[in-house]
């Protein structure tokens, strides 16, 4: 093709002739990444970050790793570590050759930078830190896996996350007591955990640990138009909120921007929101973090608890609603959990408070008085046994005697009856 290129001169005569007679400048084309990201838009993001876009706030994100090389992490990776053993030091070399990018696609949703202003993929969370943690999936590593999750956690908490997000799940309910430690060490230093509730389509049909631990705020998806999503989602009663997990976008380890669906997008999307709402209240615990989120959604009309969780996101609600304030997390208690179920603590010893009593010793059994054979009755034997016996046996016999002269009597009276005459008519002439 060939361009044709006007002088300076030109085009300058050009432009200020358009200019004077009044013509309007063209309208700038939308990015189509950004435009994309209807999220953004649709669940109040935008107008959140009229008030705050997280600055101040760290997301510590637990995953296969953040690519360096992504002009939309430019400055947003604070610090990090490998966990999996097979990973880069720093947590910046994505591990595992199948899930390598989704450590980058979930990072980039909570907290992008964007190639520009107005272009590029941006985050939820755009002016909030990123940790990057490396984990390994399935054998990607021969560290058990729930051990990386729990030195994970433990190191997330230890170098200032305010938020850690956790896009996967182990599809079963129950997990590793080490996990009570960890996510009760998180607990208690006041970092909200945001969790998956992972897809049916990747074979999830309930929701499985982590989603099920007390205390996180579990992330349920939704389709475009906010309606659960089939395939990209799953149920259970521990869904707290409900996010976009359909038509995502994603910045690959590569720097590609892909589409991909999932309950590991739509999480990362409320840890954005957890930012935000921590930025805006930087004195709010987290357990008021995760209530705020919850008590500003949108209620899905005749939507069920199992699906849906409160709701649907608002994120501007969430920075700007008034909400009373609550004094225990809404998504449960972990540590009554663990006393509870797994018997960490024992109730208190009674201590014996009642002084022992001496109880003097019988004296010793008299012996037998005389000696006498054990053949001959005794004066026991007699009074209890022989003259009991020999009197109910005389009883008996009177008795029997009794009964045999009444019986004879009877029979002498019968046959006296049938001696009389059969015919009992007049006497003879």
């Amino acid at each position: 093709m060939i361009r044709r290129v006007l002088p300076a001169a030109v085009a300058a005569a050009l432009a200020v002739t358009l200019l004077t007679a009044g013509a309007a400048a063209p309208e700038p084309t939308p990015d189509p990444i950004r435009a994309a990201e209807y999220w953004l838009e649709d669940y109040g993001v935008t107008e959140a970050w009229k008030t705050t876009r997280g600055a101040g706030t760290t997301i510590a994100i637990i995953d296969t790793g953040i690519a360096r090389d992504p002009e939309e992490f430019a400055g947003a990776v604070a610090g990090g570590a490998d966990f999996s053993g097979v990973g880069a030091s720093d947590g910046r070399s994505p591990v595992g050759a199948v899930d390598a990018n989704h450590g980058s696609w979930v990072a980039s949703l909570a907290a992008a930078r964007g190639t520009g202003e107005d272009t590029g993929m941006i985050g939820v969370a755009p002016a909030a830190k990123l940790l990057s943690l490396s984990v390994g999936f399935g054998a990607t590593s021969s560290v058990p896996f729930v051990d990386q999750v729990a030195e994970a956690m433990h190191w997330a908490v230890d170098h200032g996350a305010d938020v850690i997000n956790l896009s996967f799940t182990t599809n079963t309910l129950d997990w590793d007591r080490s996990w009570d430690d960890a996510f009760l060490y998180a607990y208690e230093h006041d970092v909200v955990v945001v969790v998956a509730a992972g897809n049916r389509g990747s074979g999830t049909d309930r929701v499985g640990a982590p989603a099920t631990i007390p205390g996180v705020l579990t992330v349920g998806g939704v389709d475009k138009t906010g309606k659960a999503s089939v395939e990209a989602s799953t149920q259970g009663i521990t869904i707290g909120i409900s996010a976009p997990s359909e038509q995502l976008r994603g910045v690959s380890a590569d720097g590609r921007v892909v589409s991909w669906n999932g309950t590991s997008g739509a999480a990362p999307i409320v840890a954005g929101i957890a930012a935000l709402v921590r930025s805006a209240y930087p004195d709010l615990d987290a357990a008021n973090v995760i209530n705020r989120i919850i008590r500003t959604a949108t209620a899905v009309p005749n939507g069920s608890r199992a699906l849906y969780g409160y709701g649907l996101i608002d994120a501007e609600a969430a920075v700007s609603a008034d909400v009373a304030a609550v004094t225990t997390n809404p998504m449960g208690d972990l540590k009554e959990w663990v006393r509870v179920n797994r018997r960490a603590e024992a109730g208190p010893q009674a201590t014996p408070t009642v002084t022992p009593v001496t109880v003097e010793a019988l004296p010793p059994a008299e012996g037998p008085t005389e000696r006498s054979s054990s053949l001959l009755p005794s004066a026991e034997t007699l009074r209890y046994g022989t003259v009991p016996l020999v009197g109910a046996t005389l009883t008996a016999i009177l008795v029997a005697l009794g009964v045999t002269a009444a019986a004879r009597r009877v029979r002498s009276a019968r046959n006296s009856a049938r001696a009389e005459p059969l015919n009992q008519g007049a006497p003879p002439q």
